[in-house]
């Protein structure tokens, strides 16, 4: 495994980061939870020392997840990064969507990230995992109800009492991360990033660049679309939310899977997997520090570590940019 610091702090995380949203089975059709440990579990054995969760996964079950995986392991050997301002169980802040939780109850999702929220969610997340401190906080998503001042004062306020390391951002703005940054010292921004999801090269990569924060990208494998595991006419289970995205199309998925099969020669020549390759190749990326990676079984975790063993020359990194520039997928139409 390798490692790498997060922005200018002292904190080293795996560059293969173990991402716990399906483990907490909430909007992935349910888990299993024998498996999901497992799934930690064989991936710390590979050095996959760190775990990126969220109280919303699972409604909590994804953070006990983790916690019982954890349990007995040198805490100074894990890192523990989890996220607030997403609350199921007060109507406050800005309305995000409806959803189910995993027993099929209607629950509505709410963007909260006011300090006397943020206080409670960290107690309940320190108790859930198990811990007294969490190495990386971060926002879940912004909250336009809430100063972004208020917001992060907070956490600054949980640094200084030992309960929280280090501040991060998810899914933040250029704007909203110089906004953040007068109020407390931001180490990473975690955002969307795979081979049909570049969005963030345009603005976010230069400004992370520039100003040495770390990038966490989230679903560097889209949800699974890039694991030419899906072909056309692949049927979701009950309550998998990738049922209605316009990446698992059937035109999406035949452009996608055409794509991968030009690059398949040199996963095959490397003995890897093609999601081996996705995976390597996206943190090579400029400005991109860690892939965060899910599993929901021992066997999925030990194939995500091994992507580290995959070794890329610059030339083999601009053949797949190459073939990847000439991928173009269908897109919605904007209403």
């Amino acid at each position: 495994m390798e490692y790498r610091k997060l922005g200018t702090s002292d904190l080293s995380v795996s560059v293969v980061t173990f991402g716990a949203w399906a483990a907490g089975g909430w909007m992935w059709g349910g888990t299993e939870r024998k498996n999901a440990v497992q799934a930690i579990r064989a991936s710390y054995d590979l050095g996959v020392t760190s775990i990126d969760t969220a109280p919303i996964y699972g409604q909590g079950e994804s953070e006990e997840i983790v916690g019982e995986a954890i349990k007995g392991l040198p805490r100074d050997k894990v890192q523990l990064l989890t996220k607030y301002g997403m609350r199921w169980d007060v109507a406050k802040g800005d309305f995000g969507f409806k959803s189910k939780d995993n027993s099929g109850k209607d629950i509505d999702i709410y963007k909260y990230a006011g300090r006397e929220s943020i206080i409670k969610e960290c107690e309940d997340s320190l108790r859930r995992l198990g811990t007294d401190y969490i190495d990386l906080y971060q926002i879940h998503w912004p909250d336009v109800t809430t100063s972004i001042e208020e917001t992060m004062e907070t956490v600054a306020q949980l640094i200084k009492e030992g309960k929280v390391r280090h501040a991060g951002v998810c899914n933040y703005n250029v704007a909203q991360m110089q906004e953040a940054e007068k109020y407390v010292n931001l180490v990473s921004n975690q955002v969307p990033y795979s081979m049909v999801k570049r969005d963030i090269e345009k603005d976010v990569v230069p400004y992370c660049l520039e100003h040495n924060k770390s990038i966490l990208a989230y679903s560097p494998l889209e949800r699974g679309l890039l694991t030419g595991k899906m072909k056309p006419g692949y049927q979701f289970g009950e309550g998998d939310h990738r049922a209605n995205l316009y990446f698992f199309q059937d035109e999406n998925l035949k452009r996608t899977n055409a794509f991968l099969q030009k690059i398949k020669p040199l996963a095959d020549e490397k003995k890897a997997s093609l999601s081996q390759l996705v995976i390597r190749w996206t943190v090579e990326q400029p400005g991109i520090t860690i892939a965060l990676v899910g599993a929901r079984n021992a066997e999925q975790a030990t194939q995500n570590a091994k992507a580290l063993e995959v070794k890329l020359s610059p030339d083999e990194i601009s053949f797949i940019t190459e073939e990847l520039n000439k991928l173009e997928l269908v897109k919605p139409e904007k209403v």
